[in-house]
């Protein structure tokens, strides 16, 4: 059985944070926002990359392991901490048609808009690379109408509820993992029930159930093929019952006094993991080591993870090449090597990062990981089972990660008093404008 390496993890995203990157190469698309890529230099094909987050390649000693195969090619990685600055910083570089790297991470969030939009600056793998070994949903989504693939498939982001044995056993619940999964089994509802009943018979110091409203809504809408779009690519979030029944349920427990008004990745939720405000926390599998890092090792063995009460996909990425980098058949190479089924079971292994490949999931050694510091969970069975509860088909839209974001902000507004119809009202609003 294979236990998830968090101290990689941990090392990683202490990097990020510093918003640490192998300096590129002068005249080889580095800080000369004037070229695009790599190229050919001293002998050797240097590849560039443009990543976010923790995606795994460096962190986990892929791009290393590359250049020592073939010691004729230098990858050089910027990794940028934050997702939503280096898309900013990406759509600015492909309007100018300079800048970029050969390689560029793209999340999901953004895939379809770089799909109906950005598809002329990326190049196409199909042909070149076998995507079979993919989950069927997951290479649709960047794949064009006419058939071109602008990328490879890297994570997916299977969900599950991450929650303090310790708190669960202070409200007098039970905290074996089983347990408590049969608690909110089949409906979100229960999930909410759950936290009221915690509210009401928790003995300490003051607790959240959960830490914000928002993860609970995210959790919701992921587990249904069409969220704020259709596949026509209409707009339908006003009208679509899973949007609006999510939107009611986090409200809910927003009125309730269920959350501690603490967002996922904004200011306070990491002292929020170290000084356990919250209770629970809906995780998607990347999210471990994430929490693993700002928790701490003072609260090891206090987290456990439990399936959540229905499946559902929350992010996940891929890697595209650039049409105009000079190097381009080279980096199509590395891509499809990076997301290749041994590739993403390694970072898997090492990360927690729940693979995009069916093959991959299928490996013993992802099927049977287990979490050191999530209380020994077996995230590979978890993960690996509500991976296959995705929907087969995720309608996404071009501007899905904005609506997103503009909701979490919209449940904000409902948890600092404002009633849910204004609130509704705010958000319809300020997505309209957003989205023109």
């Amino acid at each position: 059985m294979t236990t998830v390496n968090r101290s990689s993890r941990t090392r990683a995203v202490a990097l990020v944070a510093a918003v640490s990157a192998i300096s590129l190469l002068a005249g080889c698309g580095g800080d000369d926002d004037s070229v695009t890529g790599g190229g050919k230099k001293d002998g050797k094909t240097v590849i560039t990359m443009g990543m976010y987050g923790v995606m795994g390649f460096k962190e986990t000693g892929l791009l290393e392991q590359y250049e020592k195969e073939n010691p004729d090619v230098d990858i050089q990685a910027e990794v940028a901490g934050d997702e939503q600055t280096y898309y900013t910083a990406l759509q600015t570089k492909l309007a100018a048609g300079k800048g970029l790297k050969d390689i560029q991470g793209i999340e999901i969030g953004r895939a379809k808009e770089v799909v109906d939009t950005q598809a002329d600056n990326f190049a196409d793998f199909k042909g070149m690379a076998d995507t079979d070994h993919f989950l069927p949903w997951k290479q649709s989504q960047i794949t064009t109408k006419d058939g071109k693939v602008l990328g490879l498939g890297t994570d997916i982001g299977p969900m599950a509820v991450c929650y303090r044995k310790d708190h669960f056993e202070a409200a007098g619940l039970p905290t074996d993992r089983e347990e408590v999964a049969k608690l909110w089994e089949g409906d979100w509802n229960k999930f909410v029930e759950v936290g009221k009943t915690f509210k009401k018979n928790f003995k300490g110091d003051k607790v959240a159930y959960m830490d914000a409203s928002s993860g609970l809504f995210n959790a919701m809408i992921y587990g249904h093929s069409e969220q704020f779009y259709n596949a026509q690519g209409e707009l339908i979030y006003q009208d679509n019952p899973v949007v609006k029944e999510a939107w009611n349920l986090a409200a809910d427990a927003a009125e309730a006094g269920l959350s501690a008004k603490l967002r996922q990745f904004q200011p306070g939720w990491d002292p929020g993991l170290s000084n356990g405000t919250f209770a629970t926390t809906v995780c998607p599998a990347w999210m471990l080591g994430h929490i693993g890092e700002k928790a701490g090792d003072k609260n090891k063995g206090k987290w456990d993870v439990a399936k959540a009460p229905k499946g559902a996909n929350w992010g996940g990425s891929f890697l595209g090449v650039v049409e105009k980098s000079p190097v381009k058949e080279e980096a199509k190479k590395l891509v499809a090597w990076l997301t290749a089924p041994e590739q993403q079971a390694h970072i898997f292994e090492k990360q927690g990062s729940v693979p995009s490949s069916q093959v991959a999931l299928e490996n013993p050694d992802v099927k049977n990981s287990t979490s050191e510091y999530f209380s020994n969970a077996p995230i590979g069975q978890i993960f690996g089972q509500a991976a296959q509860e995705i929907p087969d088909e995720q309608v996404l839209g071009r501007k899905d990660g904005t609506i997103k974001d503009t909701f979490s902000q919209g449940l904000t507004l409902v948890e600092e008093g404002t009633a849910r119809d204004k609130a509704w009202q705010t958000t319809s609003e300020r997505i309209e404008k957003a989205v023109g």
